[in-house]
């Protein structure tokens, strides 16, 4: 197997109205990686992964997906891809079994299989004892972990997940997650947009950034987040702070919080040492914002100043 899941090279999308979708965009995620194609509504996200899912068609470059040239090899390619999409689209009065089966048939899996795969998805995402139900009676969380089990029953090698966890509440979305990692350490290739931003920091190990149909930015999601020039954390007290002269990078939000911005190569512990030796009592720490959504802020920024 390739050492690529998948390979972009100048992708182009002209749609008929004329707009430009895909500027000539590069980028490559390896087999095994659980990768973050990240950028803001419109910037070409959908329109890249609806060509690589043989949704959308290519004005012009290159797709492979492991070694395999998706306009030589279309069908090949598709069975070696599952695709969970943003919003609903399974029969809504289907039961919840009959869903995941029928993907199953569209890949031409002999009906054994087909049943093993479903219940072990079924299992997996615990959606089985929901299995005879009609699927419009499911919550909002359900209705996402159908949509993920029917994009594998088919055992694809590359998943892609479209904002997989958009409505969902914290525990779900949790449980989402730690599925997810079990999934990419068996070795399954996982191609991810959100825009929770702590999940991609949480999951993902690669990123991409596009915007208006380039890509702005490609590289580890350890390198990106070492960019950033300082973090902001913000510590609730025990008690108001009296009589104490705070640094030039401590700011009292209100009586019992201190935010305090911590530049790169520097760390909490200087800050810990200042507040014990000056008797604040910490009862918790927490980031401000989160780190890839500063970097978020800075790029923009960055933009901004360019123009």
């Amino acid at each position: 197997m390739s050492e690529y899941a998948l390979e972009i090279k100048d992708l182009k999308k002209v749609y008929g109205d004329g707009f430009e979708a895909l500027k000539g965009i590069n980028f490559k995620v390896k087999n095994g990686d659980f990768f973050a194609l990240l950028g803001a509504n419109g910037a070409g996200k959908s329109t890249t992964l609806g060509i690589v899912s043989s949704l959308v068609n290519i004005t012009s470059g290159e797709v492979k997906v492991f070694g395999k040239d998706l306009a030589k090899h279309r069908d090949e390619v598709k069975r070696k891809v599952g695709v969970v999409p943003q919003e609903f689209n399974f029969n809504m009065f289907e039961n919840v079994i009959d869903i995941v089966k029928q993907q199953a048939g569209y890949y031409g899996l002999p009906k054994k299989i087909a049943e093993a795969n479903t219940e072990k998805y079924l299992k997996k995402l615990e959606l089985w004892d929901k299995r005879d139900t009609c699927s419009r009676f499911l919550s909002g969380g359900m209705k996402r972990r159908l949509m993920i089990a029917r994009a594998l029953v088919h055992e694809p090698d590359l998943l892609i997940l479209d904002e997989p966890t958009a409505g969902v509440d914290i525990e779900i979305r949790r449980s989402m997650w730690d599925f997810l990692i079990e999934l990419n350490q068996a070795g399954k290739t996982i191609i991810l947009t959100t825009h929770y931003l702590e999940e991609a920091e949480t999951l993902c190990k690669n990123i991409a950034i596009i915007k208006q149909g380039e890509i702005i930015v490609d590289t580890s999601m350890r390198e990106l987040l070492s960019r950033l020039d300082k973090s902001t954390f913000v510590f609730d007290l025990e008690a108001p702070v009296e009589g104490v002269t705070l640094q030039n990078n401590m700011t009292l939000t209100q009586d019992n919080q201190l935010e305090v911005d911590v530049k790169k190569g520097h760390s909490l512990n200087e800050v810990m040492h200042f507040l014990v030796e000056n008797d604040i009592h910490v009862q918790s720490v927490r980031p401000k914002t989160n780190r890839l959504e500063e970097m978020f802020v800075g790029l923009a920024h960055q933009d901004t100043e360019k123009k």
